[in-house]
């Protein structure tokens, strides 16, 4: 399976004794972005895979996902050093995540919180489509990111415990914070079943200088908690049931407060502990009890050759966001506010596989119907509405093929009809002040139904040449409706019908190859996208207030990713990504809330022996300045400059027995810095936050 290790660059093998019966043992997956069950080398595209082993060697440095997605994925935009993925793109564009195919993202508002839906040990491997993917419908202009959960093993009961612990190195007073995992999971009969719980404390999060980090999206003082159920009953060799259930929840409640610090004149936002008798503004920030219920049947052989999987899902999510100044209203009594992102999904999909003998060729056809209702809202939590309730029916037809042409060749094509309606009801936008001079001006809108019709295809092939040498091209649209909650909140129109809300098809077109030649593995592939109506942000000077922009939008890149396998013990392997696009309309670059600047990322992997290993993990990102100051010499929105910065990790495990002994530092260097984030967003100063420091991670695990 010679293109699964190529796209393996960022993922070495485990050390056994022959390489080639490492590759062989991989069997064949789900490959997200298409739904047919494939072998990677058949798929032309660029899909990266980031397994179990690669899961494990990150968590003994941070369970942070973010972290993980931007060393392991080329396109994917660094990590945002907090609980915000707001700005880490894929390849310039929005990421549709999934939990098994279930979307955590709420793209009628998007807050820019759907990466860190769960905790890690809830996964069994992570499937990333890169660039726009028809198949599965609104919000993955950029591409797919699919947690994978963990599965029964066959054993009648498996424990697993877990503790760990957590403090700064360059200053440890109150970092100290622990991380406890319990789970088991094995087989009684018909009956497979997983269960999992975990808890993470963390203390205060330090700088490289030993200063606590800002406290906006921030992770000082804050507790996750995370709840995993799967329970799988056979009814026969070809049909069974699946039940499964997510809970996360994650609170900071931290007795600090920022020091605002602008990155225009140098200084940082640093938070120090509240005065006595102050208290902080607002409730604790984040996620309040989000769930994940899906029911799942599936029949292998509902009739000759045909598949059935029939899967129903219901989702809450409660997302509470920091108290804001910008927030306020003193005319009403507000000195600021906080708002909470409430969004209930239902949905139901049916999905049929079929293989067909057609004279000398294999075709696979997968076919279905995808059905959605989705009611998303931005209320404050002092009762005002700041964005009014949205209530989304839709529902789509698929079909996707698959047709092997001899032995070296795949074809791939494939169409999907979404209709989308969202109704809102007569609201009226909120009058906030930025200072006491500044204050947007409240309009009353007519509400009413915003309708939403789209077709849209894919088709790509990929030639096998030789080990050497496998090319692919392809072409796939994907349908993304705007960020409605954001356009209904700051319209200046009457009526919601005079909103320019129309959905953008985004069209994209890659082509590439990988090769192996012997023990060095590469793939490389070029991209380019484009939509009629993307969404950028220009600052309102009179209101204090970033307005949407819909303007035509042109973004292209190139990824690059190698690994070296020098000997069983040695591992190497490095990724390039470079992502760039302009508003075509006005011919300017885009900014950071798009795209990122690019990056390099590598690791090496060091297998003494079976039972201890060592790995080291480099992200490194380069400069990207393409705007100017203003006569003040500051910048706006998206625009600061990013300047390069290096972050190392390192990480080793002992295995003994049933025992693991496992450690890891982040910033093993304690670079200091600003994430890349931190330096290109002037929404105001609470983004101005630098990177963790120097930060050890020590625990230990036990089986039976």
């Amino acid at each position: 399976m010679m293109y699964l290790a190529v796209l393996l660059a960022l993922i070495p093998a485990s050390a056994q004794a022959d390489d080639d019966k490492d590759m062989k043992s991989i069997e064949r997956i789900t490959v997200t972005g298409s739904r047919i069950v494939e072998s990677l080398d058949e798929v032309p595209a660029s899909i990266t895979l980031i397994d179990q082993q690669q899961l494990q060697e990150n968590l003994k440095v941070s369970s942070e996902l973010q972290n993980l997605l931007a060393l392991a994925v080329p396109g994917m935009a660094p990590g945002t050093g907090s609980t915000s993925n707001f700005g880490q793109t894929l390849r310039g564009r929005n990421v549709l995540v999934m939990i098994d195919g279930v979307p955590q993202d709420t793209p009628l508002r998007n807050g820019g919180l759907g990466i860190r839906t769960l905790d890690a040990a809830s996964i069994e491997r992570i499937e990333v489509v890169n660039g726009a993917t028809s198949i599965w419908g609104n919000g993955a202009a950029g591409g797919v990111i699919n947690y994978i959960t963990k599965k029964p093993t066959e054993s009648a009961a498996n424990v697993m415990l877990s503790q760990s612990v957590r403090s700064s190195l360059v200053k440890t007073k109150d970092s100290l914070g622990y991380r406890t995992v319990v789970s088991v999971d094995g087989t009684e009969g018909k009956l497979g079943y997983v269960t999992k719980l975990s808890q993470e404390k963390y203390g205060v999060q330090r700088d490289a200088d030993g200063d606590i980090l800002g406290l906006q999206y921030g992770l000082s003082d804050s507790q996750q908690r995370d709840a995993f159920l799967k329970f799988v009953y056979s009814l026969d060799d070809s049909r069974s049931i699946q039940l499964s259930y997510n809970y996360y929840d994650s609170a900071q409640d931290a007795n600090y407060r920022d020091v605002p610090g602008n990155i225009d004149l140098g200084g940082k936002t640093y938070a120090v502990p509240l005065a006595q008798g102050e208290t902080a503004p607002g409730a604790p920030q984040g996620p309040e009890g989000n769930y994940n219920l899906m029911a799942k049947y599936q029949d292998n052989e509902l009739f000759s050759h045909t598949a059935l999987v029939v899967d129903a899902y219901s989702q809450k999510i409660d997302n509470v966001f920091f108290w804001s100044s910008a927030l306020a209203n003193p005319e009403q009594g507000f000195n600021g506010g906080q708002s909470a992102i409430l969004s209930e999904k239902d949905g139901l999909r049916a999905v049929l596989t079929s293989n067909v003998a057609l004279g000398l060729l294999d075709a696979t056809f997968v076919y279905g119907l995808d059905m959605l209702q989705d009611v998303t809202s931005q209320p404050l939590l002092d009762q005002r509405i700041w964005v009014p309730e949205m209530d989304m029916g839709s529902h789509a037809l698929f079909v996707q093929s698959k047709w092997e042409l001899g032995d070296d060749w795949t074809l791939k094509a494939g169409a999907r009809s979404e209709s989308v309606s969202v109704e809102v009801a007569d609201y009226t936008t909120l009058k906030l002040c930025t200072n006491a001079q500044t204050c947007s001006k409240p309009f009353a809108v007519s509400g009413g139904e915003i309708d939403y019709d789209a077709t849209t295809y894919n088709a790509g092939i990929r030639y096998r040449l030789s080990n050497a040498f496998s090319p692919f091209v392809s072409y796939s649209e994907g349908f993304e409706v705007p960020d409605l909650g954001l356009l209904l909140r700051t319209a200046t129109v009457k009526d919601i019908s005079l909103i320019q809300s129309e959905a953008s098809v985004v069209k994209n077109y890659e082509a590439g190859f990988s090769s192996e030649l012997d023990r060095l593995y590469l793939n490389i592939a070029v991209y380019r996208s484009e939509s009629e109506l993307g969404t950028g942000s220009q600052l309102d000077k009179t209101t204090g207030i970033y307005i949407p922009v819909r303007a035509p939008q042109k973004i292209w890149g190139y990824e690059a990713s190698a690994e070296y396998r020098l000997s069983d013990a040695w591992q190497f392997s490095a990724a390039y990504g470079y992502t760039e696009g302009k508003d075509t309309k006005n011919d300017i670059y885009l900014g950071a809330r798009q795209i990122s600047a690019p990056k390099l990322t590598s690791s090496v992997r060091y297998l003494p022996t079976t039972d201890l290993s060592f790995s080291m993990y480099w992200l490194h990102v380069f400069n990207r300045d393409r705007f100017m100051a203003n006569e003040q010499g500051f910048y706006t929105g998206d625009q600061g400059p990013v300047h390069s910065y290096d972050v190392l990790n390192l990480s080793a495990n002992y295995q003994f027995n049933n025992w693991q002994l496992f450690g890891g530092i982040e910033n093993l260097l304690n670079e200091d810095y600003f994430p890349a984030r931190s330096q290109s967003f002037r929404y105001g100063s609470g983004y101005s936050v630098k990177g963790i420091g120097a930060t050890v991670n020590l625990g230990v695990s036990y089986t039976f």
